[in-house]
Parts: structure tokens; sequence; C-alpha cells
């Protein structure tokens, strides 16, 4: 038994009988916090100033971004008009009485401030502002470059209304002889209006420095220099903001770290053209003070925390009452626990009911969605090729067979229309859509649409057809995509090999037979192959319906889908239909 007093005497009594060491203590614990808050402030500051930079080079490049594509679509304008037979034909007969009708439809859809169509002595002979008519712009400076170059000509006018004019010009020529010029005016106005609801100050410059856009009305047509001049340069930002919205700074001065707002600068890849943005600092502030009130709360409850602590002397007698209570609330939290349990089982059960009544049409759902996305992949895969081409054959100056690229592009999505339309039907089976069809000329087209993966491969194709139409009652369209489908697994079956033969075979006897044979490695399960979402490609290559929907469909249409091992190499996949109507076929290579 130890006898010693001051072994027996609580911690909190010794620290009353010891002032001096419980003051080290609070004070110590007062330094650490006001380190502790001084770091975080620090810290925070250059975080939320980096995120606010960060923020607002975003917002810059979308702006830039936003501003390159309105002028390269406008741009894009001069040259399809300058080729339009009816403005020619207009110019060379001196007959304007309907081109300045047709030149307000062409604006409406292009969305462009004006054109205007002048002969070529410079008079506006048509114009989407009929007021303008009869104006002699012989001097003016998209005249005169559209003259002097045989490429669309961009240029900037000043207003006399403090503005600018941004216009697209090109000669219009016919057998070699200058007809007149179009014009183009870009409404980069909406752009400016778009800006002023961002929260931000900006400004475009010309390769000059001199500002040609800007939420500040005051700044255009001067440098930056001179803008800032204006007045003192918080004071004109001040008003830039203030033309955006309201802010609610709270006072005149909107600064932090000595620095009301952050100016960054970004090249505008057009013509020398840079953007330069003023965002304000004054959200940083306020988070700071949030995060450092949080601290600051935080150090104030461990402060009355200890206080407590120093102060359970005087509850030594109160220990019995505490067990009791300390028991009571562990029987009180244990009996909100199990209803709180409960609670979140019946919930549950809830949920569950819930979702079995849905499931069966999100399994629905999602079906469609598989069967749509197969269905329209092959259309997306060629318009990708086609626009790619489009863009190297614009890229050469060769815009008559780029035209032409975007016209399969048009026939492509009117496909895509109709396959979807074909869909629907398909889970109505209906056979409204039916019509007699010959197999040749649905192979034809097959091949036409599978064109662009043909030319990424080297494959060897050998047909042997009928020199008789062989005709079947079918759905065109949904026979095609049968036919694709087989095309498109016959050139994935041969990815990995040397050679590539594909051969297609169609035979007229008591049925219409499609054979569509590779040089692949062939089928390893032909039990399974037309179960849906079974595949032997790579994850992200297939999802393994193209054959259960087309085997699907040739059932609709009263045939059959077969497929085999070939002798040496490769699959084979026949596709048998019921002939329409009597005859033969005479079969030659």
């Amino acid at each position: 038994m130890n006898n010693d007093p001051t072994n027996s005497v609580p911690a909190p009594l010794a620290l009353g009988r010891r002032p001096w060491l419980a003051r080290v203590i609070i004070l110590a614990f007062l330094a650490v916090a006001i380190v502790v808050i001084w770091v975080s402030n620090t810290w925070l500051s250059e975080r939320f100033t980096e995120a606010t930079r960060n923020r607002a080079s975003v917002r810059q490049a979308l702006y830039s971004g936003t501003l390159v594509s309105e002028l390269q679509r406008n741009s894009v304008v001069p040259l399809l008009l300058s080729r339009d037979p009816t403005l020619t034909r207009a110019l060379e007969n001196n007959d304007f009485s309907n081109t300045s009708q047709q030149l307000i439809s062409f604006v409406d859809e292009i969305g462009a401030a004006s054109i205007m169509l002048l002969n070529r002595d410079g008079r506006v002979v048509a114009a989407t502002d009929r007021n303008r008519l009869g104006e002699l712009r012989t001097q003016d400076q998209f005249f005169v470059q559209a003259q002097r170059q045989s490429d669309t000509a961009f240029t900037t006018n000043a207003r006399q209304s403090n503005g600018y004019d941004f216009i697209f010009s090109r000669q219009i020529r016919s057998d070699n002889r200058f007809l007149g010029v179009i014009m183009v005016e870009v409404d980069l106005a909406r752009i400016i209006e778009r800006w002023r609801g961002t929260g931000e100050a900006l400004f475009v410059t010309d390769s000059e420095g001199r500002i040609i856009l800007a939420t500040e009305p005051r700044w255009r047509g001067l440098t930056e220099a001179e803008a800032m001049e204006v007045s003192d340069p918080p004071s004109a930002i001040q008003r830039a903001l203030d033309a955006t919205g309201a802010w609610g700074f709270g006072d005149d001065g909107p600064y932090f770290l000595e620095d009301a707002m952050l100016r960054q600068e970004t090249r505008i890849p057009f013509r020398g053209w840079r953007l330069v943005s003023f965002t304000a600092y004054s959200s940083v502030r306020e988070r700071v003070n949030g995060v450092l009130a949080l601290e600051i709360m935080g150090f104030a409850l461990l402060l009355a925390g200890g206080f407590y602590w120093m102060s359970r002397r005087a509850r030594r007698q109160s220990r019995a009452f505490q067990r009791e209570s300390v028991e009571l609330r562990r029987l009180n939290d244990r009996l909100q626990r199990e209803i709180a349990e409960r609670q979140r089982v019946e919930k549950n059960l809830e949920e569950a009911e819930q979702s079995l009544q849905q499931s069966q049409k999100l399994a629905a759902l999602g079906e469609m969605s598989a069967a749509v996305s197969h269905e329209l992949n092959q259309p997306l895969a060629a318009m990708k090729t086609y626009l790619a081409g489009a863009k190297l054959l614009l890229q050469r100056r060769r815009p008559d067979e780029a035209l032409s690229s975007f016209q399969r592009i048009d026939d492509l999505i009117e496909r895509m229309g109709a396959i979807t339309r074909q869909l629907k039907s398909y889970a109505r089976k209906g056979s409204q859509a039916f019509e007699p069809v010959d197999l040749r000329a649905a192979l034809q087209s097959a091949l036409t649409m599978m064109e662009p993966q043909l030319r990424t491969q080297t494959v060897h194709i050998s047909q042997t057809l009928p020199r008789r139409p062989v005709m079947v009652l079918a759905d065109r369209l949904r026979l095609e995509q049968v036919i694709i489908n087989l095309l498109r697994n016959a050139l994935d079956a041969m990815r990995e090999e040397d050679e590539r033969e594909l051969d297609l075979l169609i035979a007229e006897g008591d049925e219409a037979i499609l054979t569509v044979r590779d040089s692949g490695r062939g089928i390893e399960d032909l039990d399974a192959l037309f179960e849906p979402f079974y595949t032997t490609k790579a994850p992200g290559d297939g999802v393994g319906l193209g054959l259960a929907i087309s085997s699907g469909i040739v059932a609709d249409l009263g045939g059959r889908l077969t497929a085999r091992n070939g002798e040496n190499r490769g699959a084979v996949f026949q596709l048998r239909l019921p002939i329409y109507g009597e005859g033969g076929s005479e079969a030659a290579e």
C-alpha cells in the first residue's frame, strides 16, 4: 500500500495547486493555434488563387474556341455563294429581281449579320438590307481585297459608332471573267453579348494591338495602354464588370493581396488576334475566411474541452450518478440504433420492391439501346471516313470533290433515320415494308456502304453473280443490314491474316442463296454463334449482337441464316431466302 499523499492527488487537483502549469499549457495551445491559422491562411490563399487562375484559363480557352469557330464557320460562306449558279447568272444577265430575297433566306440559315452582292463596278445590286441597294462601294477595303486575290478575303472596318465590322468577301468569276464580289458580314455581337454574362472583363486585339471587341464599349478602337488611361485601371475594369451583371464586391476597391484583378492573355489562331481577360479575386478571400472560421471554431472547442477537463474535480461525488446516466444513454443509444436499423430495413425492402417493378422495363430498354447502337455503327463509321476525306479535300482546295463526300454523308444520315424507323417496325413484327428486292442489288449496295472499310484493308474480293435478277420479297434496308453485318464480321475475322480473300456467291434454285466465305481462322463455337452478346472480339470492338439481330431479321423474312467452317480455313455464312415469283437464272463468273 502506497502512503505517499502526493500520489493520491488527481491530475486536475494537482494542476489546481500549480496554476503556472495550467497557464503554460494554455499559452502553448494558443501559440499552436495562431501558427496553424497563419500557415493555413497562406496555404489556402495560394491554393484558392491558383484554382481561380485555372478556372479563368479554362474559360478563356472556351472564349477563344467560340470566336475561332464562329469565324471559321462564316469563312466558308463566301466560297459557297461565289459558286452559286443563281448569283452568277444574275450578274451575267444583270437581273437582280429575286436576288435580294434569296440572300435574305441565306442570312437566316447562316446566322451572319448581312450579305451583299456587288457587280464589277462595285455597286450593291442585292443585299439583305435593302436600304444599301445602289450604294457604290468601290473604295471599300473588302471590295479592293476581293479583287486582288482569288481566295476569300477578310477585312475589319471601323464604324463611326465606336465599333468594327468583320467582313469576308470573295470575287465571283465565270469563264475567267470578273463578274462581281459577294460580301458576308460576321455577326460577332452575339458572342460579345454572351461574354457580358460571364462575370469577367474581356477584350480582343488585332495584330496591331488595337482593341476590336470588348465588354467595355469605351475600350474599342484603343490599345490596351490607351484603354487603361481612360481612367484608372480598377475603375475601368469595374465598369466592364458592372456591364456583365451585379457582382456585389461589398466595397469600392475589390483588392486582394494588393491586386484587384487577374490578367490573362491568350493568342487566337486567326490573323494575330489576342484575347485578354480580367478576373476578380473577390471570392478567394471569402473562401479562405470560411475555412479559417472553421479552424478557429475547432480550436475554441478544444480549449473549452480543456477547461471542462480541468473542472472535473468538482464531479467526484457524482460519479455514481454519471455511471447510471451513462448506462441509460447506452441503452437509449442501443434502442435508437435498433429503431434506425428497422427503418433502414423497411426502406431497403420498399426500394427493392420498386426496383423489381422496374427491372423488366430496364431490361427491355437495355436491349433496345444495344440494338440501336449496333445498327447505327456502320453508317457512323462510314460518316467518319467521309468527313476525314472531305477535310483533306478542302485543305487541298478541291471543294467540288468534298461536296460529293458531304452528299454521301447526307445519304448516310437519311439511312440512319430509316434504320431507327425500321427498328420500330421490327419490334411490331410488321410486313408493311416488304417489297420485291434484287439480291444482287442489295449485295452491291452493302459493298458500297463497306467501301471505307475495304479501302483500309488489302482484301481480294471475288464475286459470282447470276446474269438475271434474283428477286426476293424482303425489307430492303434490313436485308442490306444483314449483308453488311456478314461482310464486317468477315473483315474482322481476317484482320490478323497476311492474305485476305473474300468470296461472294449468289445462287438461285428453290431458294435464293447468298454465300459469304472468308479466309480467317474460322469459328470456334458454332452452337453459341447466334446467341445475343456472344462475341470473340476484344472488349470495345463489339457487343455480340450483330449475328443475333441478323438471324432474327432473316427469320422475319421467311429465311434462315447458317454458318460453318470452311474445308481448308475460314468461315462460311449462307443466307437463304424464298424466291419471289417463278423462273430461274443463269450463273456466270
